[in-house]
């Protein structure tokens, strides 16, 4: 089978742009992994700051289901 320098020259392209488009993928669900973490961590910490208030303005806690 021989190929001729313009077929080796699109097989290279076609290669190329297949490794950019994975590297262009793995950042985007790195990155959308990383915002979820982030967002579960900020919303914690929020739910301990109105917890924290309540507590100092002597709130009662809900006991049951519907509060």
């Amino acid at each position: 089978m021989n190929l001729e320098p313009q077929q080796i020259f699109q097989l290279v392209s076609l290669l190329a742009v297949l490794a950019l488009f994975s590297f262009g993928l793995r950042d985007k669900m790195n990155y959308a992994r990383w915002f979820k973490r982030w967002e579960a961590q900020r919303k914690a910490r929020r739910d301990a700051e109105l917890a924290q208030e309540a507590r100092e303005r002597g709130d009662d806690a809900p006991k049951g289901p519907w509060g």
